[in-house]
């Protein structure tokens, strides 16, 4: 367990903005900052993020809470691991608490796999520094390659030995279960139960998540035995999915934020070469074909992909019609042909850092006309042919969201293609007129799917019962409380009289009485009351970095609001518009009477059922006279608040 000390420390330390932008593109706006959800798929900005309150707001999910809460959402983190990300980023010393192997299997199941992962990673590296096995292959296979020891200890790169259960056993050894070991992908089981290792006489490359933990391996034979795979990579796992993760992806981010532009090889070699030249905001796809999903990894940083391609023909003919989903995400692409036969591995290796540099900038083409270029170049002067890759370059420009850049394309391909620029602008109409057609059968066919369900509850025609109804008020009514100590509890009473009490305090005080039936309300009033009884004034950061995600939940969606009247607002109409600050006297009463209201009415509802369902006369009278005195209560409540109201 972290101590409250060192949680302080780095809730002190950890700036909101800083942390985010680590994973999404953020624009300011006003005293906000904007950028795309990274929770969903949206091309309009609903993610909000406040430095003042030091909270994010995700609106098309509903997610929002500290920086601490976007760890664990976004990367599946538990509360002390996100904890030690931030000391780790802010360089705050935190004391492991949990390392011995019997406290290991209480660990939860992804963060176990997250931990086998990173040893397998340590003991790779220290493998291949620290044993002559290592040294003689895999460390001189990467100096041969030309990669450095700052690049090899960065990316902590490694070797496997050639032996069955190296690896296996030196884990097994250290505590760690055979379950996670097979579930990783690192060790492999036998038919007779026993296990083996996967990567056996492999160097090895360390795939890393977004937060710089080891996810994932690819391994790579040196040995020349055709039978032999190239290159095994991790299967899919609890914590590894391939097509959700872009190698290098996590070094690269701030470079590709910074230059607006992200550069995509192939493989693993290519990054690291490409990294170590000084170009550091470089991915690969890691030899799978690029997915939706990787290119929205890229989106959250830049509009911008420049693809390096190796200079087969082949493939790039053939990758050709896959790279039409990026034009579809609303990115420009730009590809980059090297001569020779070269990969962009080789080509820095061997021309150096500024001649691969000047080689990208001086060769760049936009995708779409190297497209058009490189069809043209196969049909020659067949018509037939030459109709169809018209067709084909149209389909990729009608991929593009945006109409002006579409119309752009469509005029510079007209010239290439030479055909009229209207024949063109009419085959792309007609090619999203059946788009559009299409999307709406789709959508009409879910619709008449969901109305010939049977058995399906109508829930938007059924009344809502007065129970529920009162449920929902009451909770309303707690939540206001909530959010008047949130807002306003560290405030001085500045009316009857009283300025040397704080509204907080005054709140607790006056509710002292008052059962809360919210079970979250219930825990933040609970911490209030708890902490003021110990001469303590929570604000709301004690909430919104608290361990329990339901109370940060609340917290946020109490503080954080998609719109704000703007500055200039008064200027530019001259309408006043109230605000609840101006009369605070109203305010805090009238939130507290309204819930001590609504609770006289719930005592009284229940004293009326009770009376019913009474056998004695006595029980009849007492039960009597218990709801007059309510009726009197609720009148007295009733005419407090008309008066606080109108004064």
């Amino acid at each position: 367990m972290i101590q409250k000390s060192t949680i302080d420390r780095i809730m002190e330390a950890t700036d909101i903005v800083e942390v985010i932008g680590e994973f999404v593109q953020l624009k300011k706006r006003g005293a906000n900052y904007v950028g795309l959800s990274p929770f969903a798929n949206e091309r309009t900005p609903s993610f909000t993020v406040s430095p003042a309150k030091g909270i994010f707001k995700d609106f098309s999910t509903g997610k929002g809470g500290s920086a601490v809460t976007f760890l664990m959402e976004l990367e599946k983190f538990s509360y002390p691991e996100a904890l030690k990300w931030l000391a780790k980023k802010y360089g705050i010393e935190v004391e492991e608490t949990v390392e011995a192997p019997e406290n290991r299997e209480e660990e939860l199941r992804r963060e176990s796999l997250m931990i086998v992962s990173a040893f397998a990673a340590k003991f790779f590296h220290e493998t291949m520094l620290d044993t002559e096995e290592g040294q003689s292959i895999g460390l001189s296979y990467f100096k041969e390659r030309g990669f450095t020891a700052e690049t090899i200890k960065k990316f902590e790169l490694g070797y496997s030995p050639d032996q069955w259960e190296a690896f296996t056993g030196a884990a097994i050894r250290n505590g760690y279960k055979e379950q996670f070991l097979v579930e990783s992908g690192l060790s492999v089981k036998r038919d007779n139960g026993a296990l083996y290792d996967r990567y056996r006489g492999r160097v090895m490359f360390p795939i890393h998540s977004f937060t710089g933990r080891v996810i994932g391996f690819g391994g790579r034979t040196l040995k020349k035995d055709k039978n032999v795979a190239k290159y095994v990579n991790s299967p899919e796992s609890e914590i590894y999915h391939k097509s959700n993760v872009l190698y290098g992806l996590y070094f690269a981010k701030k470079a590709i934020r910074e230059q607006d532009n992200c550069y995509l090889v192939e493989g693993y070699a290519d990054v690291l070469s490409v990294h170590q030249a000084g170009v550091e905001n470089v991915v690969a796809s890691s030899g799978t074909s690029l997915t939706t999903e990787q290119i929205k990894l890229i989106a959250r940083f830049t509009k911008n992909i420049t693809i390096l391609y190796d200079g087969d023909a082949a493939g790039i003919k053939a990758s050709l019609r896959g790279l039409d989903m990026i034009l579809e995400e609303g990115l420009n692409v730009k590809v980059v042909l090297f001569p020779d036969g070269h990969d962009p591995d080789s080509f820095v290796q061997s021309k150096g850092s500024s001649a691969f540099k000047k080689h990208i900038e001086e060769n760049k083409k936009d995708f779409i006309l190297y497209k058009t270029q490189i069809l043209l170049k196969e049909v020659g002067n067949d018509p037939i042919r030459k109709a169809d890759v018209i067709r084909e370059v149209v389909e990729s420009i009608a991929k593009i969201p945006d109409s002006i850049k579409a119309s752009v394309f469509i005029k510079e391909c007209s010239g290439l293609l030479q055909i009229d620029e209207r024949a063109l602008l009419s085959e792309l109409n007609k090619m999203r007129t059946a788009k559009a057609k299409k999307d709406e059968q789709q959508r009409q066919q879910q619709n008449n799917r969901f109305a010939e369900m049977p058995d399906e509850p109508h829930f938007f025609d059924e009344p809502v019962e007065p129970e529920k109804l009162a449920a929902k008020e009451e909770t309303s009514q707690e939540k206001e409380i909530v959010r008047l100590l949130l807002l306003y509890g560290n405030k001085i009473i500045d009316w009857d009289g009283n300025s040397n009490t704080y509204i907080g305090p005054f709140i607790i005080a006056e509710l002292s009485d008052v059962t809360f039936d919210n079970p979250i309300c219930k825990s933040i009033v609970d911490i209030y009351r708890s902490d003021v009884e110990n001469g303590n004034l929570p604000d709301d950061a004690a909430f919104i970095h608290h361990a329990d995600k339901a109370i940060v939940n609340l917290t946020v969606d109490i503080l954080a609001t998609k719109y704000s009247l703007s500055e200039n607002w008064y200027e530019m109409h001259k309408i006043k518009v109230n605000e609840e600050q101006e009369n605070m006297r109203a305010t805090i009463l009238g939130g507290i009477f309204h819930l001590k209201l609504h609770k006289v009415k719930k005592i009284l509802d229940e004293v009326v059922s009770e009376l019913k369902t009474a056998q004695s006369a006595e029980d009849q009278d007492n039960l009597q006279i218990k709801y007059l005195r309510m009726k009197k209560v609720e009148k007295s409540i009733s005419d407090f608040l008309g008066t606080v109201i109108t004064r």
